[in-house]
């Protein structure tokens, strides 16, 4: 894993000796997640997919292409789910979102065998999202 936000977060969970410490610090980077404001919390903007309600909005910088995402959940763990995934997405060109493997991820971060299926599913859904919404930028700067 090169990626200096994946490096970063590694190290931050490398302190966290056990999976109820690690638990507890991802709701607490999902309550650090800013909520989305009310208008934004629309049916396009669900997730399908995950068992708890999810949505995730974007936005392309038109002058350098990054895209940056934001969401919210209401769940708490799901919320720190997106907060990673936010964080390790976020403000990127879309070819660098499609290269990152959230999975892969969260196996580095010591989460990924401690999710339930739900949220394994939930996790792989957002993911998806995400390189979804960076294959259509992709595919527009290429038209």
């Amino acid at each position: 894993m090169n990626d200096p936000r994946l490096k970063e977060l590694i190290e931050e969970f490398s302190f966290l000796d056990d999976w109820e410490e690690r638990y507890r610090y991802v709701i607490d980077l999902g309550r650090a997640l800013s909520p989305l404001e009310k208008s934004e919390l629309v049916e396009i903007a669900k997730v399908r997919g995950c068992a708890s309600q999810v949505w995730l909005v974007s936005a392309t910088a038109p002058e350098t292409g990054l895209i940056e995402f934001r969401g919210q959940s209401d769940a708490a763990i799901v919320q720190g789910l997106l907060a990673i995934l936010v964080r390790m997405y976020s403000g990127r060109p879309p070819s660098e979102i499609l290269a990152l493997d959230a999975q892969a991820a969260f196996q580095a971060l010591g989460l990924g065998d401690a999710l339930t299926p739900q949220r394994s599913n939930g996790l792989k859904a957002m993911a998806q999202r995400m390189h979804d919404v960076a294959r259509d930028a992709l595919a527009r700067s290429l038209a």
